[in-house]
């Protein structure tokens, strides 16, 4: 097959990788050819330009900024990158041909961009659903249902699932809200495409050099929270964990990672006066991934208020490496079931923090943590991986 994958976000070799790198890699290796365009942030690069990345060309566009910046600036983003994306599909891949085209959502204003590449290259496209906007923002009152922001976003979801040829969702209860929210739409259409990781094949205890680094006490109990600190990861109830223990020398708290919340965490360390605390802006992907080995605990954190069914993909990274998870999020989404079926660790309802406090302390002291973080290796190992998406993809459109 000839892939061409419009991604909004495709880190460099060097600086890491996501489950849409670890997809596109997996299609090449399976022998397929895939070409990524890719939405590239202008504090990150100047001009656009296409190069080998991974073993296959990368087309990266400069459209603006969109991650870490104020709402205003992400929506106007949003609504410049189907415009500059179709200049440089055009000027750097308009003689090529393609099979299928894959695509992601967020955001929903890519559509229009999705709807004149199908055109363009005579072939249908893939959607992987990753979020569910504009009904999140509704959740977490950043705008007003049925007012018209929301009408202008509700508008693009249509167009964005029509555009579709086959809606790929995370989970169960994800493809359940698509089909009982969109009544008209062909549920033919909606199946399940689980975030999926390429595995490490060998995890090997290498020592406490990072905690050493950074002063962490090699006895304690160490809670990792990794990956964006924005308004859905409910930063308030984190602020609310390290307040309640930072008594606790058994105790100890590492945020990695950005986010516009971020600063909620500065504060409360600040002025509490915490030190079994430590928040690290961000992390080579070697550094990163040696110090997920010696943590004890993964932590997930979403807004309580939540109606859509959220299903976060960095559960796979604790997974992956033997970590039992601590989940605090919403009644709706079936992240629960995950961790009840797998028993790869325990969930709370992110609105009681009384009980995600006791969680963390139960589990600072607990002797099954390893036993649970098997578990989820083992799961990850039979469920979540690659191929699988591989085989369905290939199901499609082979």
């Amino acid at each position: 097959m000839r892939v061409l994958y419009i991604a909004t976000s495709f880190p460099e070799p060097e600086k890491g990788a996501t489950i849409y790198t670890d997809l596109a890699e997996a299609l090449n290796e399976a022998g397929h050819e895939i070409t990524v365009a890719v939405s590239e942030q202008a504090r990150n690069k100047q001009h656009t330009e296409m190069k080998k990345e991974r073993g296959f060309d990368v087309l990266r566009i400069v459209t603006g900024n969109y991650y870490d910046v104020s709402f205003i600036e992400k929506g106007i983003t949003t609504l410049k990158i189907p415009i500059l994306m179709k200049k440089g599909i055009t000027k750097y891949l308009g003689d090529r041909e393609f099979d299928f085209i894959l695509f992601e959502a967020p955001p929903v204003t890519n559509a229009g961009l999705v709807a004149w590449a199908k055109k363009k290259f005579h072939c249908p496209a893939y959607l992987m659903l990753k979020d569910i906007f504009p009904q999140n923002a509704v959740d977490l009152g950043i705008i007003k249902s049925n007012g018209l922001l929301y009408r202008y976003f509700a508008s693009k979801e249509r167009t964005l699932y029509r555009t579709a040829d086959i809606i790929g969702c995370m989970s169960v209860a994800n493809k359940n809200y698509i089909i009982e929210h969109n009544v008209w739409l062909d549920k033919g259409k909606v199946e399940i495409f689980p975030n999926t990781k390429k595995l490490t094949s060998n995890i090997k205890d290498s020592g406490f050099p990072m905690r050493e680094r950074y002063g962490i006490p090699h006895e304690a109990c160490v809670f990792l929270f990794g990956g964006n600190m924005g308004r859905p990861q409910y930063i308030e109830l984190l602020c609310k964990a390290v307040e309640e223990c930072k008594d606790d020398e058994k105790i100890y708290f590492l945020f990695i990672g950005r986010g516009t919340d971020r600063y909620k965490l500065e504060q409360t360390i600040r002025k509490e006066k915490v030190k079994n605390a430590l928040l690290i802006e961000n992390l080579p992907r070697d550094e990163y991934e040696q110090i997920t080995k010696e943590c004890n605990v993964g932590l997930i954190v979403l807004d309580p208020r939540f109606t859509i069914p959220n299903y976060p993909s960095r559960i796979l990274s604790y997974m992956e490496y033997s970590k039992p998870v601590l989940a605090a999020t919403d009644k709706i989404t079936d992240l629960r079931d995950l961790i009840e079926e797998s028993n790869c660790g325990e969930w709370v309802w992110s609105g009681d923090a009384d009980s995600f406090v006791s969680k963390i302390k139960a589990m600072a002291i607990s002797n099954e943590l390893s036993i649970k973080g098997s578990n989820g290796r083992g799961f990850i190992e039979s469920n979540f991986n690659l191929q699988r998406s591989i085989d369905i993809l290939e199901k499609h459109f082979n």
